[in-house]
């Protein structure tokens, strides 16, 4: 039987019309070009007032879901390979 390996989740905080935060999600779409089997919630902190209070300074923030740690703002894909746990880009 064949063991599979549990699909990484992140949640990409950020808000529209934020340059920053579209260029957070080029990295990312690159790294998922590239063959990275990662699922990605990207969640607009302006439609809840917690969050928004929480990173309406540091967005974007990337998010790992299985330990709620996080990736400030700035970051390109060496630095999200390194924080999601992948030895080298494929």
């Amino acid at each position: 039987m064949e063991v599979q390996t549990p699909v990484t989740s992140f949640a990409l905080y950020g808000t529209s019309a934020c340059h920053l935060c579209e260029l957070a999600e080029a990295v990312l779409s690159e790294l998922l070009a590239q063959g990275y089997d990662w699922q990605i919630e990207v969640i607009d902190i302006a439609d809840d007032d917690i969050l928004l209070e929480h990173y309406a300074l540091s967005i974007p923030v990337l998010a790992r879901i299985s330990d709620n740690l996080e990736l400030c703002w700035p970051f390109d894909s060496e630095a999200v390979l390194a924080f999601a746990g992948e030895r080298s880009a494929r």
